[in-house]
C-alpha cells in the first residue's frame, strides 16, 4: 500500500530521497530509474497511460512510496486513490532546475521519444508510449522546452499541488534541508547518519550512456525495489 507519494518534478533531488525514504522504512520507492532498469515495467504504466479506470494497486504493487516520473506525473491520481498516504513536493530554484533538466533529461527524453520510430527496438517504442503523452502533456510537445517554458511550467505545478494538497498533508521540501523535516512531516526518528546525497547528474549521464549504447541501464541504487 502507498504510504506516500512524491509530487515533484524529475531533478528535484528524487535521487536521494529515494534513498532517504528507504532508509526510513518507506521502501522501496518508486523512481524513474525502476522503470528504466526493470522493463517488464512498461505494463503498468502503459496500463496508467492509456486505460481507464486504472488499477492503481496494480500500478504500484511492490512499493510504499514514489518520486519522480512516471509517479509522480500522476500525483492527483494517486493521492486520490491512496488517502491516507502523504505528499511530498520536491522542489528547487527553477532556474537551476531548468539547466540540470536541460543537460539531463531533456536530451534523455528526446533521445527515446523523439527518435522512437516504427523501426525503432519494441521497448523503445512502449517507453515512447508512456513517456510521450507526459512529455506532451506537461510542455506542450515533444521537444525539450525553453528555459521560459520549463519554468512557467514548474512553477504552475508547484502552485497547483499547494493548492491541491491540503497543509496538513503536504510537505514541500528542497533539497539541503536535511532529515528534520521529513522526519517531522512522516512522524518517524531521525537518523543518526548523513541525509543520502546521491549524485543525479551523474547517474542520469551513466544510463543515457547506457541507453545510447544498447546496453541495460544499470541502476545507481544499491538497495530498494
Amino acid at each position: 500500500m502507498v504510504q506516500l507519494i512524491g509530487a515533484g518534478f524529475p531533478r528535484t533531488g528524487t535521487t536521494s530521497m529515494k534513498a532517504a525514504l528507504e532508509q526510513l522504512g518507506l521502501g522501496p520507492c518508486y523512481h524513474m530509474f525502476e522503470l528504466l532498469t526493470h522493463p517488464d515495467h512498461l505494463g503498468r504504466w502503459e496500463h496508467a497511460v492509456h486505460d481507464d479506470p486504472v488499477d492503481w494497486d496494480r500500478v504500484t504493487e511492490g512499493y510504499a512510496s514514489g518520486v519522480d516520473w512516471p509517479f509522480s506525473y500522476f500525483w492527483r491520481e494517486l493521492a486520490d486513490a491512496y488517502p491516507q498516504a502523504k505528499v511530498l513536493l520536491t522542489v528547487r530554484d527553477p532556474h537551476r532546475w531548468y539547466t540540470s533538466m536541460a543537460n539531463t533529461i531533456f536530451r534523455q527524453m528526446e533521445m527515446v521519444v523523439g527518435a522512437a520510430t516504427a523501426s525503432s527496438p519494441p521497448e523503445t517504442r512502449r517507453m515512447a508510449g508512456v513517456l510521450g503523452p507526459l512529455w506532451e502533456s506537461t510542455y506542450g510537445n515533444r521537444t525539450a522546452p525553453d528555459e521560459r517554458r520549463a519554468v512557467e511550467v514548474f512553477e504552475a505545478h508547484t502552485a497547483a499541488v499547494v493548492e491541491a494538497v491540503p497543509p496538513e498533508r503536504l510537505l514541500v521540501y528542497e533539497a539541503g534541508q536535511g532529515w528534520e523535516p521529513l522526519c517531522e512531516f512522516l512522524g518517524v526518528p531521525v537518523p543518526d547518519t548523513p541525509f543520502p546525497h546521491l549524485n543525479d547528474t551523474e547517474a542520469m549521464h551513466r544510463v543515457m550512456a547506457d541507453i545510447e549504447a544498447g546496453r541495460a541501464p544499470a541502476s545507481p541504487f544499491t538497495t530498494g525495489g
